[in-house]
């Protein structure tokens, strides 16, 4: 019921152009998330991130809000995150401080390079649905780049294709054109190995992670390589805690750290990080 809610919310306040789905109130959010960190001083890009993230705090938790309509759109949505759409949209607006851009297309534009392939909105199966492909994708694009290994890292071989095993659960794929390339998808990724940090090296490794990077959460759930990101944040005591869309409600800062929280977390088995290029 939430989900037809949220449908027709969008029906009735969103404009729609041929790729772009957004709206007036989405479009004064954004100014005031700029006006919000304007005065900010931060000395990386790290930083900068963080503080874009933070306005985004007690911002509610909306699943599925990019399945929208009968095709593939760039959909914006500032009222309500998922985890996913947290880190894309924090992202998309940190990069236009080096970017020396402040107006809302620049921004779309950013966030369209990416959560697409190749920045290239081509249809539903041109989104990056899985995580560790958006990170390969969007470090080929010079946005993030892995450090889990650097953080000592090992390497996974895993199936990834929930999707495409999990065909009901996606009301995009009764589309067979878009299963058929979401199995595409699915069978390259196939040769391509996972690395993650096993949730008892993360302590050790707190001290070489920095605030802003972004963490996905690793699992073993079959056919899934994570079940959940955020941005890290780093207290003065130098423990990280987690910065996301949390399911339980809003964006919000994990009261523990990481490595305590996660030991609640089912099937977790660490984290994969990636730190964004200044």
């Amino acid at each position: 019921m939430k989900y037809y809610l949220l449908l027709l919310n969008f029906l009735l306040v969103h404009f729609v152009t041929a790729q772009i789905v957004s709206s007036a109130e989405d479009e004064a959010i954004f100014k005031t998330r700029l006006l919000q960190i304007q005065d900010v001083e931060t000395s990386s890009f790290n930083e900068h991130l963080l503080e874009v993230g933070k306005t985004f705090l007690g911002t509610p938790y909306v699943e599925k809000t990019l399945e929208f309509g009968k095709t593939e759109a760039l959909v914006i949505n500032f009222r309500g995150l998922d985890c996913t759409t947290f880190v894309e949209n924090t992202l998309a607006i940190s990069l236009l401080q080096k970017q020396e851009k402040t107006d809302f297309f620049s921004f779309t534009d950013n966030l369209k390079t990416i959560r697409y392939r190749n920045g290239i909105l081509d249809g539903y199966s041109s989104r990056l649905h899985y995580f560790t492909d958006w990170i390969r994708n969007n470090e080929e694009k010079g946005l993030v780049k892995d450090i889990t290994a650097d953080l000592g890292g090992i390497e996974l071989n895993k199936s990834i294709n929930f999707m495409g095993t999990h065909r009901e659960l996606y009301p995009f794929l009764s589309d067979d054109t878009n299963y058929q390339r979401i199995i595409e998808t699915e069978t390259s990724l196939a040769k391509k190995t996972l690395c993650y940090l096993p949730q008892k090296e993360i302590k050790k490794s707190e001290a070489y992670m920095k605030s802003g990077d972004i963490i996905a959460l690793a699992t073993s759930i079959k056919g899934l390589d994570v079940t959940h990101t955020g941005i890290a944040f780093k207290k003065p005591n130098g423990r990280i805690h987690l910065l996301h869309a949390s399911s339980s409600g809003e964006v919000k800062i994990t009261e523990v750290p990481l490595v305590d929280y996660l030991k609640k977390v089912k099937n977790n088995i660490g984290i994969i990080v990636a730190r964004p290029m200044p």
